[in-house]
This record gives C-alpha cells, sequence and structure tokens, in this order.
C-alpha cells in the first residue's frame, strides 16, 4: 500500500472516529437524569410560597414556624417514595417558577396553574387539583355584589403573578385592580374597608372564611380559565422526574389521599 493511501485510510479512520466521539458526547450531554440526580443528592428540594392555605402556609408547631398544607403533604409523600429526604425553599410566588428555572429547586408546587405560556418553558406533572375562582367580599355587602359590574368603580385584588390576577383583569374589567404580593394582605384590607373584593381560588378562599366570619364568598360565576389545574413544575426537559411524579399522583388521587390532604390542611389552617 502506498504511504498516499495510508494517509489517506488514516484521516477517514480519524474523521470517523471524532465523529462518533462527538455523537457519543452529544448524546451524554441530552440524557436526562433529572430522576437520578434527585435520587443521588438525597435531597428533593421544593420551591414554594407558603402563603397559600390550605395549599401552603406556616403554622407553629413546637415553637417553630412550619411550612404545612396540601402541597407539602403530598411532596412529603413524593419525597418518601423516591427514598429521599425533602427540603422546602420558601420564596414568595413570583419567585417559585424562576427558582426552579435558575436550578435552585428541582421543582415548584405552590398552587401553579398550567398554562400554554407556561408550558413553553416548564414541564407540568399531570394536575392533582381542579381549581375553581371566586370573588370574596364583606359578609355584611353579600347582597350588594350580584354581577360584576357591581364591581364598577370599586378596588378589587388578586395576588402578583396568579391566574386570578388575570381574572381580574380580563372578567371585572371595570373594578379597580390592586395586584398585592400576599393574599392575606388582600383580607386585611378587605376587612379594614381598603378594598371591596378578592378574586381567589375557592380552596383558598373557603380557608381565610372559616377564620373570619365578617367574610363571604359573592354568588358570581366565574368563567374557567385556562389555567385552572393545578400541577407540579419541573425545569424543562426533567422528563424522568416528571414521569415518576405522575406515576406518584395516579397512585394517590386513586387512593383518596389528596382529599384528605385537602380535609387536613382546612382543619389546620389558622389564616385571617
Amino acid at each position: 500500500m502506498s504511504v498516499k493511501k495510508l494517509l489517506a485510510l488514516t484521516t477517514i479512520f480519524m474523521t470517523a472516529f471524532v465523529l462518533v466521539a462527538c455523537g457519543a458526547s452529544k448524546s451524554s450531554k441530552s440524557k436526562d437524569t433529572s430522576l437520578s440526580d434527585v435520587q443521588k443528592s438525597g435531597t428533593l428540594v421544593v420551591a414554594t410560597s407558603p402563603d397559600f392555605a390550605p395549599f401552603e402556609f406556616k403554622r407553629l408547631e413546637n415553637g417553630k414556624d412550619t411550612v404545612v398544607g396540601i402541597d407539602v403533604e403530598l411532596s412529603k409523600e413524593i419525597a418518601k417514595e423516591l427514598g429521599v429526604d425533602v427540603h422546602f425553599l420558601t420564596v414568595s410566588f413570583t419567585n417559585v417558577l424562576g427558582s426552579v428555572s435558575i436550578g435552585k429547586a428541582d421543582y415548584g408546587i405552590s398552587g401553579i396553574s398550567v398554562t400554554e405560556d407556561r408550558k413553553d418553558s416548564f414541564e407540568f406533572t399531570e394536575p392533582y387539583f381542579e381549581s375553581k375562582n371566586v370573588i370574596v367580599v364583606r359578609k355584611s355587602e353579600l347582597a350588594q355584589y350580584t354581577s360584576v359590574d357591581d364591581f364598577s368603580g370599586h378596588s378589587v385584588s388578586a395576588q402578583k403573578g396568579t391566574i386570578q390576577e388575570g381574572v381580574l383583569a380580563d372578567q371585572i374589567p371595570k373594578a379597580s385592580a390592586v395586584s398585592l404580593t400576599q393574599n392575606s394582605e388582600g383580607i386585611n384590607e378587605l376587612k379594614h374597608g381598603q378594598i371591596d373584593g378578592i378574586v381567589m381560588e375557592s380552596a383558598i378562599a373557603q380557608g381565610y372564611i372559616s377564620n373570619n366570619d365578617d367574610l363571604a364568598v359573592a354568588n358570581i360565576t366565574l368563567k374557567k380559565v385556562d389555567g385552572s389545574s393545578y400541577a407540579i413544575a419541573l425545569p424543562k426537559g426533567s422528563i424522568a422526574l416528571r414521569d415518576k411524579l405522575n406515576q406518584i399522583i395516579t397512585r394517590l388521587k386513586k387512593e383518596g389521599k389528596i382529599d384528605q390532604y385537602v380535609q387536613k390542611a382546612n382543619a389546620e389552617s389558622e389564616v385571617g
């Protein structure tokens, strides 16, 4: 074999080797290790905003502020199934998804609604809860509000960054919208006459009303909107972890455990 042919074959061989190596490297980088990473670390980091009773809220236990609620119970069961500990990263609601996107949390859970826009940036599990929006008002003024038009010129709040903020803008356009960081702020302002209503998720509203007998849900039906289902948000591409969570959620719903979490959280919630 001539030296020229030998060099040509060597070049072909080296090129093929490099292409295979690059392909293997690319394949390795694209491999989904979301589930195994959590199991190897031994800790499931969960981002949540503990001002959303009965889903997540703080309760004094043994003299210490403790995060409890529906989402907390669900996450504890998930961690148990994965064989790891769970750590709750408490942030404002607007930072829950941000913590997930920058990798500070393995997932976010805080009554997060699934929307088409959010699907572009995150993976979502199947819904574990179906929500309904209501308007909370002062009980003494319950008869005054029978339609959304009755709020014309009145101040109505919703939690900033939530689906309810969009519901307020779209379905009660004649009201003066007030966006607040926490639902508890809205409750205090409603009780003191600074606002006239709050758009809230029904389970959240019931938790506040059960502890504030001067408040009530207005007899107004709001339209169901995109994002009325609550699910867990994961970093884009976390398919393995998402699929495992789906298996756990399906089992818990079938066993009636989610309903038990709701009942327990409503009984324990101390809001207002």
